[in-house]
């Protein structure tokens, strides 16, 4: 960013509760079936059709205001957002205004700014204001096809019209493109950790907006901001934002207007482009929902969903540094994913050793999952095979080099580890009688190098290590081929 600017950024993240049916009716809310088969008289708006709350949206909701540490408050009111739009068939949208199902919330994460390769530099702790997490119903989906030129067709599809959102927003606390960055990805974890959500951005069911501004360094106040709307990706938010940024320096320097509009990434171009100019909330001209009582939520029921709640992510990779002994880095990918920190832990207990254990999953089976393009979901090694395969080695029946052969087809047959290692012979080696009499033969075999040892020349034990294993075919165990060693020379 140039010297003498600062940026302020606010998010707004829209994630679809990972429900059966729609948030006031039983249409199921699934992704991917026919265009508009999945719609009735209450999520198209027809006349008489009124709306009833599916109890399972205050439970996923709920889930999701304490992961992200948010207060649940006992009563929140519907209204109805008022605007015209092809995908909106009832000509507005059920939602929560001055009075939301959560708010007053403040989250930490772990952030970092990035060299010009992307890589992290240095992780440090940021807290940001959330203001409220509301619920509401999506709208559907307009559909386009063709060039504007020749021939273009635009489609409306319902089926995600009442699908139940969580609507998250934060106070303009980010100062830059990767903070918000790391924000979003922290929330995605966060809610499909605690199941309140998919959170998949590639289906659309957690769709992020940001809202950018710039300042002179020191000023209090705020100039117009931009909506960037439609970002379909956190890495296109991220581009997003950093071009929005450097526009609107530019302008301001030039003595240009910035003016308060609707901006879309456009990923072609690298670039944002106008979509239209920005609304003010009395332009939706809310109003309390007439067919919808207030909600009430206990505090009895916030406890008892409290209760239910995991361990989340952050809380688990401290424990797993201060347990296990594990770096940070190694610590956070490990929780990356939660059915990763789960398949890791099972692994560490089962095997004994915890950091062996992980060194292999993010090295070695990270590597295998990565390259097939499977998740440890889909992984065709169980952690209990794993673990086996880490105590074969931590008991030095196997190498380590030979592990890493054995985990790869295990990795590609599914075969358990002592099946493969018998198949490929690669049992180790560890009668000392029979080590005895390979290090007798180099020793007698290699007389200079025996007395250039004695002599002082220490580098040479890595030369009888070395003739030792090439004359085992590499099976000697390598701890008892150097006691061995030490022991005749």
């Amino acid at each position: 960013m140039k010297e003498g600017w600062e940026a302020v950024i606010g998010m707004e993240i829209h994630t679809q509760l990972a429900t059966e049916t729609k948030i006031f009716c039983s249409c199921p809310a699934n992704f991917g079936d026919r265009p508009n088969s999945n719609t009735c008289p209450v999520c198209l708006g027809l006349p008489g059709a009124l709306p009833v709350l599916n109890r399972r949206v205050i439970e996923l909701g709920t889930r999701a205001a304490l992961a992200l540490g948010l207060k649940v408050n006992n009563e929140s009111i519907f209204s109805r957002k008022n605007y015209f739009y092809p995908d909106l068939p009832k000509g507005y949208q059920i939602s929560q205004y001055d009075r939301p199902f959560s708010s007053d919330g403040t989250l930490t994460f772990m952030t970092s700014e990035r060299d010009d390769s992307g890589h992290p530099t240095e992780w440090i702790p940021m807290t940001v204001r959330i203001e409220r997490m509301h619920l509401e119903e999506d709208a559907g989906k307009n559909v386009h096809e063709g060039l504007p030129e020749v021939d273009k067709y635009s489609y409306i599809d319902l089926n995600r019209a009442g699908t139940p959102l969580g609507e998250i927003v934060t106070a303009p606390d980010f100062k830059s493109s990767w903070q918000a960055y790391d924000y979003v990805n922290h929330v995605r974890r966060a809610l499909q950790w605690v199941g309140a959500s998919d959170a998949d951005m590639e289906k659309g069911n957690l769709r992020c907006e940001a809202n950018v501004s710039v300042r002179k360094t020191g000023e209090t106040g705020f100039r117009n901001k931009v909506e960037l709307k439609n970002l379909n990706s956190v890495r296109f938010m991220q581009k997003a934002i950093e071009f929005e940024i450097e526009r609107q320096i530019s302008a301001h320097e030039a003595g240009e207007a910035v003016n308060q509009e609707t901006r879309l990434w456009d990923e072609k171009q690298n670039c944002t482009r106008v979509m239209r100019s920005k609304e003010s909330a009395h332009d939706y001209r809310y109003f309390p929902e007439p067919d919808l009582p207030p909600l009430h939520v206990s505090s009895d029921y916030i406890e008892s969903v409290k209760l239910t709640m995991p361990e989340m992510p952050d809380a688990l990779r401290d424990r797993f540094i201060s347990e296990y002994g594990l770096s940070f880095d190694d610590a956070s990918l490990l929780v990356g994913e939660k059915s990763l920190a789960a398949f890791y832990e099972e692994s560490a207990k089962a095997s004994g050793n915890p950091r062996t254990a992980a060194n292999f999953v993010v090295s070695e089976l990270m590597r295998e999952l990565n390259s097939a393009g499977k998740t440890v979901a889909d992984c065709p090694v169980s952690a209990s095979q794993f673990s086996t395969l880490i105590k074969t080695l931590d008991e030095g029946n196997i190498n380590n080099n030979q592990a890493k052969e054995v985990l790869v087809e295990m990795f590609r047959t599914g075969k358990d580890s002592g099946e493969i290692i018998a198949e490929k012979g690669l049992e180790q080696v560890s009668d000392a009688a029979v080590i005895e009499k390979i290090v007798d033969d180099v020793i007698s075999s290699n007389e200079s190098q025996v007395v250039a040892y004695r002599g002082g020349n220490d580098k040479l034990f890595g030369f009888f290590v070395g003739q030792v294993m090439k004359a085992s075919g590499g099976k000697a165990n390598p701890k008892v081929v150097n006691e061995i060693l030490k022991a005749k020379l």
